[in-house]
């Protein structure tokens, strides 16, 4: 797929133009954006093994880098065609009123490479909620979005204004989140400008019994490594038959993921794992860029769930992301349910003790790359994933 590293349109030396990058170039770009997600990183293409990828950047006629991206792509069945993927990216300047100055770029560069149609994950936030605000409204039938939102980002609204009047659309609409490969509704717990004094005092009270249950009882926080990832993965079964849930991941994606995370900058993806009298009972991953710490995947035994594992290594990891340096910890996604008697609210209550904020983010958005071709391959493509 060599055509995947032409060039831009060159017309205008003002214009923006889109050329490929080297993994160094790449990560030397997200250097300066600390807020990029880890699935915009070189590595990530090492994960995806079943996409073919390439870094592609925005170069103004000086050559400053301005933009860059992490673009995956999956080709359709039976064609030489490819459906092109920005997980969580591009990482660009949302706030510039010309989106189409580097968005037609980059559409003109996805039509050369083959793409028939792309999908992206802007980065701007729409909405968020407190977590008081959620706790009183919870109740029978109630939903996230039924709930006035504490803070509405202006960017948001407008970055999501902009892309419908250029014919992109919001993956399942404005309800429709499963549709989203990326969680829309996620949590966040806010790091920067806080001691672990503070951290501390922010979490609930049930929170902070259970992390000092867990201590009393002789709960230890380790840092695992690739050797542990087979227990890690026998709890995550565990887990997702207890949770109603499946993720699908094999115990080789995340070794996989393990090895390219780490052989990117060593310590990025991190193994917590919770011992009780010699036996471990919870593991969770985290993955930590820039100011940006993630709570990847958590899994847990079954029993001697009393001295409360999960909330140890959950306070040990935020303490760690702390020191680091990180802005928020980010605990990926949480279900829209306000319903106590629905069985996902599990989640989303005990991500609330902590006292951070559920966000929305824009979600995904996706388009034809343009062409008559391209739009039916695009129609037969949205119903072929209806029909899976």
């Amino acid at each position: 797929m060599s055509a995947l590293l032409a060039t831009g349109d060159r017309r205008h030396d003002q214009e923006l133009r889109i050329r490929g990058l080297t993994a160094a170039e790449h990560r030397a770009f997200l250097a300066t954006r600390p807020g990029a997600s880890f699935l915009q990183y070189p590595s990530w293409a090492g994960v995806k093994d079943r996409w073919t990828s390439e870094m592609v950047g925005w170069h103004t006629g000086a050559g400053e880098l301005t933009g860059a991206a992490l673009v995956l792509y999956r080709q359709f069945p039976g064609t030489r065609k490819y459906f092109a993927y920005l997980p969580e990216g591009p990482v660009a300047d949302w706030a510039d009123p010309d989106l189409d100055g580097w968005l037609g770029p980059l559409m003109a560069h996805l039509r050369r490479a083959g793409a028939f149609a792309v999908r992206i994950g802007p980065s701007p936030a729409y909405r968020r909620w407190d977590t008081g605000r959620l706790k009183a409204a919870t109740g029978p039938g109630r939903k996230v979005s039924d709930v006035l939102a504490s803070e509405v980002d202006p960017l948001g609204a407008a970055v999501a204004e902009r892309l419908r009047a250029r014919g992109w659309h919001r993956c399942g609409g404005d309800g429709g989140e499963d549709a989203d490969a990326q969680p829309r509704h996620v949590f966040h717990v806010p790091l920067a400008g806080r001691t672990p004094g503070q951290l501390w005092s922010g979490l609930n009270q049930e929170w902070r019994r259970n992390v000092r249950r867990a201590e009393k009882s002789g709960v230890r926080i380790v840092i695992g490594g690739e050797s542990e990832l087979p227990e890690f993965h026998r709890l995550l079964r565990i887990t997702e038959e207890r949770d109603g849930f499946r993720l699908g991941r094999s115990l080789a994606y995340y070794q996989r993921q393990y090895a390219v995370l780490n052989a990117e900058q060593p310590g990025r993806m991190r193994l917590y794992l919770a011992v009780h009298q010699g036996e471990i009972l919870a593991a969770h991953t985290m993955i930590s860029t820039g100011r940006r710490v993630w709570y990847q995947t958590g899994a847990s035994a079954d029993h001697r769930r009393e001295v409360r594992p999960s909330n140890a290594l959950q306070w040990r990891m935020m303490l760690d992301a702390h020191g680091l340096g990180a802005d928020v910890h980010d605990m990926r996604g949480v279900p829209s349910t306000l319903d106590p008697d629905d069985r996902p609210f599990g989640l989303l209550r005990w991500k609330l003790g902590t006292g951070g904020q559920v966000v929305e983010t824009l979600g995904e958005w996706e388009t034809s790359v343009g062409g008559a071709t391209n739009n039916t391959l695009y129609r037969a493509f949205q119903a072929y994933l209806a029909r899976r």
